[in-house]
């Protein structure tokens, strides 16, 4: 289906965030791999989640939705895991489906994994490589899904990932779950720590040590997890589409509730501020280990300014969105450091510029990032039709910029919206943005 957005004057309104997709994607696998019941609140209903809640049910689980955005799931243990008797279809997820591989392999599982034309597309040797280093086996196609992986008696290894990335962090860690030894994982650049804080939260004792602005990560294997109720905050990803598109309009002022404040995650708040963003963060209370904010969002003239290499790990996801900032900021932008773009849900560095071309803004390529020239306030042409790739955030923040353009900006697909923010269409026309779906 497509969306096109048009051009409007005002954004007005406060708005809760929905939950955040990497606390829900790790809440339903860690509930289910703990002995007891736990109780999920604010869980993020998106088709990624929702396939992971499936993928733990098919693997022995009791997974139940109780109501609107609450569920329960009542965990039978490392050792009552079982083979799924079908395939794993993970949908669009790289972080469920890559999570989902390390537990399977660090509960001697075997399993087939699978996933739509975006998931297929996007490497797994990254995470199947220390598998296999750990002792699993796996049969995959060019490190690409379908692939079978089987776990087998594991070792624990220290691991340095050769690309910054919570994922495959993340990976490591649940596999050294089941594998005898104490594994390390080493990151030369800290990641997104949601790992780390959650399992600790199910009674694991997870061991993290700054070091030269990266962290040692390491658990003891064979530790057992124990069921909890787990609140999942606000997704800041998210918020940042509500916030952002409220900097770029003429008038109004929109706010955004219970937003996760986490240091491996708030980059772009960080960069917004340094063009000149009118942004104001408060604290507004604590929810399983996580600081919880209010981010309310003004009008704002942005002038062009390069982020620092240092805080691309906390604003990797939202790097599309930071282009269309881009667009409408005085002078040239260039982001570098970020070739992980390259195997998100699409080659995000060429969807990016090819979104912002469309809509009459200089872009270009590079290895790592691209280059913007930027367009001034309300200066964006728009008018274009945007290639998703399959790709939320890509939609997304092409439906953002149509907010603020000249013309409007429509999106070829919006399918995978879905995927991680059911609600985006609800949530913008709430605060007057003026989206035409079909």
């Amino acid at each position: 289906m497509r969306a096109t957005s048009k051009p409007i004057a005002r954004l007005d309104g406060a708005l809760r965030a929905p939950g955040d997709k990497s606390c829900s994607h790790r809440a339903l696998m860690f509930a289910g791999l703990a002995e007891g019941t736990s109780v999920i609140e604010g869980l993020l209903e998106g088709e990624d989640v929702k396939d992971t809640a499936k993928a733990m049910a098919a693997c022995g689980a009791h997974v139940e939705r109780l109501s609107l955005r609450r569920w329960k799931v009542t965990g039978v243990g490392a050792a009552g895991l079982k083979n799924p008797e079908g395939v794993l279809d993970m949908g669009n997820s790289g972080t469920g489906a890559r999570l989902m591989m390390g537990l399977v392999a660090g509960q001697k599982l075997k399993a087939t994994f699978d996933g739509d034309v975006s998931l297929r597309s996007r490497p797994m040797g990254r995470v199947l490589d220390p598998l296999s280093e750990m002792g699993a086996k796996n049969e995959s196609n060019g490190g690409k899904l379908p692939l079978t992986l089987e776990g087998a008696p594991l070792t624990a290894i220290e691991y340095t990932p050769p690309h910054a990335s919570a994922q495959v962090k993340s990976c490591v860690m649940l596999a050294g779950l089941g594998a005898t030894g104490t594994t390390i994982v080493n990151e030369p650049r800290k990641t997104r720590d949601h790992t780390e804080r959650m399992l600790r939260a199910f009674g694991v004792t997870v061991d993290v040590e700054e070091k030269d602005g990266g962290t040692r990560v390491s658990l003891e294997g064979g530790q057992k997890l124990v069921a909890t109720n787990v609140d999942i905050p606000g997704d800041p990803s998210s918020a940042t589409f509500l916030w952002a598109a409220g900097l770029l309009v003429q008038e109004g002022s929109v706010s955004v509730l219970n937003v996760m404040e986490n240091p491996t995650r708030d980059g772009l708040v960080h960069a917004a501020k340094a063009m000149g963003a009118d942004l104001e963060v408060t604290k507004t209370g604590e929810s399983g280990g996580e600081v919880i904010t209010r981010i309310t969002s003004n009008p704002s003239s942005l002038s062009a300014k390069s982020p620092d290499m240092a805080i691309v790990p906390a604003m990797i996801d939202e790097f599309p969105l930071f282009g269309v900032l881009a667009a409408f900021a005085d002078g040239d932008t260039l982001v570098t450091g970020a070739e992980e773009l390259r195997v998100k849900e699409s080659d995000r560095i060429t969807a990016t510029v090819n979104m912002l071309k469309a809509n009459g803004v200089h872009a270009e390529e590079r290895p790592d990032g691209f280059l913007v020239k930027g367009c001034g306030r309300g200066g964006v042409p728009g008018g274009g039709v945007v290639n998703a790739c399959h790709d939320h955030r890509i939609a997304m923040s092409a439906l953002v910029m149509g907010c603020a353009a000249k013309a409007p900006v429509s999106v070829d697909d919006i399918s995978a919206v879905a995927t991680s923010y059911p609600d985006f269409f609800a949530h913008m026309q709430a605060l007057g943005a003026d989206i035409e779906q079909g």
